[in-house]
């Protein structure tokens, strides 16, 4: 055997072995009678979903269709899984302690790319519903996700469940966990909070925060500045212009520090606040107009907030969409007990991993790459060690 093959060959046992290694870190709910490995379902779970599969039943029919390939690597004491296996194992797996497997994994995928351990630039919160994942007669309540989203690498930093649709509440805890020294954390409306503000302070980091009529003072406070400043001398406006899918989209940011501001009400960090002044322009000619302010704890040049409003939009446009359209969340039916939101971190994980390969190829092309190429597949799991 020559030296690359086995040097391949080390490369993808040492992976294999520290993704169950992960995996067995996590605590089995099920009664000491259970005949499957945990962490052996889970890496199962996870090698489907790299290569497509969406639901209990398709991970237990991956399984079936490359055992052979898979017992070079798991045991399978007792043969393959069956879909209610995964199942119930979803149902009843803590989500917390898969949340911590996921931030294990995603560390060393930082490792292997030769990231730093923590962000360094903009951190973008968002939450995300499980729109299909409600048990019968809960429509208007599905399952939220709240992501915490490093914007420059286009990977995921931390995901949980918000417990009855507390966002705000699920996305303060999230932080409060993280190292985000030096980071600009970047939020909608919902979390312009001044508990969420101070504790973004406390850990020395700084915010962009989305500002709208529910903090009502604030925003007040921003329409009262911005328009006495517009009426007397103008203010300094940093504009960009985008033509794409036939339309033309105008972006205008201006700032006004703490000292400009009118009757600025007390808020945990505030130093400025921002305006952008969009107005898109169709194919068939119609234009629309909006403008958005938003509070910030710290002084930016026009160019630097400008970009860093921009960067939040990251996490809807290559996480949420590609969790859409990619794996298909929206659809997914699994709603009992805690398997929708493992469900969820387990697609998060592999998106990443997805994203982390080297290939300069879509996620979608990559998954399906995964599915009909052994060697591809392997490879994915090369940058987890």
């Amino acid at each position: 055997m020559n030296g690359f093959l086995e040097g391949f060959l080390f490369d993808e046992e040492v992976s294999m072995s520290f993704v169950l290694s992960v995996f067995r870190e996590v605590n089995d709910p099920r009664d000491i009678n259970a005949r499957h490995d945990l962490a052996e379902l889970l890496f199962l779970a996870l090698a489907a979903t790299l290569c497509g599969s969406k639901s209990c039943v398709e991970i237990a029919d991956f399984a079936d269709g490359r055992e052979e390939e898979l017992r070079q690597f798991l045991d399978l004491k007792h043969g393959l899984p069956s879909h209610d296996t995964f199942s119930r194992v979803f149902r009843l797996l803590d989500p917390a302690e898969l949340e911590q497997a996921m931030r294990s994994l995603l560390g060393a995928i930082r490792r292997e790319m030769g990231l730093p351990g923590r962000p360094r630039g903009v951190v973008a919160v968002d939450g995300k519903a499980l729109r299909r994942g409600y048990d019968k007669g809960r429509s208007y309540m599905p399952p939220l996700m709240v992501s915490v989203w490093d914007a420059e690498t286009r990977l995921s930093l931390a995901s949980r469940l918000a417990e009855g649709g507390g966002e705000a509440a699920a996305a303060l805890d999230l932080l409060k966990s993280l190292d985000l020294k030096g980071c600009t954390v970047t939020a909608d409306a919902l979390h312009c909070r001044p508990d969420t503000a101070r504790e973004l302070v406390k850990k020395k980091a700084h915010y962009a925060l989305g500002l709208k009529g529910n903090r009502s003072k604030l925003y007040k406070c921003a329409e009262q500045s911005f328009a006495a400043a517009d009426a007397a001398v103008g203010l300094p406006v940093f504009e960009t212009r985008e033509t794409a899918h036939g339309r033309q989209e105008v972006r205008r940011a201006s700032l006004l520090p703490l000292n400009k501001l009118i009757d600025a009400p007390d808020f945990p960090g505030l130093k400025a606040i921002g305006r952008i002044e969009a107005s898109r322009t169709s194919g068939d000619g119609r234009t629309t107009t909006s403008t958005r302010y938003v509070a910030l704890s710290k002084v930016l040049a026009l160019e630097k907030m400008a970009m860093t409003v921009r960067a939040h939009w990251t996490i809807e446009n290559q996480l949420h969409w590609c969790l859409d359209v990619v794996f298909h969340e929206d659809d997914a039916r699994t709603r009992k007990n805690n398997a929708p939101q493992n469900l969820a971190v387990i697609r998060r994980i592999a998106r990443d991993m997805l994203e982390a390969h080297p290939l300069d190829k879509r996620i979608i092309s990559k998954m399906r790459r995964a599915n009909w190429n052994k060697d591809f597949f392997y490879e994915l799991f090369t940058h987890m060690r």
